[in-house]
């Protein structure tokens, strides 16, 4: 069993930058792979960043280098690291793991999810 929890979500203007973190609770932290996805009001939720458990990385396109995961096995948590926000980065954005330790992007092959944290970025 995985519990998560994000935080680091706020208000900023665009250009700002935010770093989410995502505690995890459990032993096998190390062994899943962790995904940032995000859900605006209306859309589907997105896949943002994922880290394997090797500690590669898959990003969806319009992150374009402005975003970074990244995990700190020892402290059991998940980072990620937002600069250059624009105001359609606005949404609630969660956390993820999934037991098989790989890169999707799907949302359902993720088991545990976080309560969500609120990103806006204000024009």
């Amino acid at each position: 069993q995985v519990q998560l929890k994000e935080s680091g979500g706020g208000l900023v203007q665009a250009g700002g930058s935010l770093r989410l973190s995502c505690a995890a609770s459990g032993r096998s932290f190390s062994s899943y792979a962790m995904g940032w996805f995000r859900q605006a009001p209306g859309k589907e939720r997105e896949l943002v960043q994922v880290i394997t458990s090797g500690g590669s990385t898959n990003s969806a396109d319009f992150v374009k280098g402005r975003f970074t995961i990244s995990r700190d096995s020892a402290k059991n948590t998940v980072y990620l690291q937002m600069n250059s926000l624009k105001p359609e980065d606005t949404a609630v954005y969660y956390c993820a793991a999934a037991r098989h330790g790989m890169g999707s992007s799907l949302p359902y092959e993720y088991g545990y999810w976080g309560q969500g944290t609120q990103v806006t970025v204000s024009s």
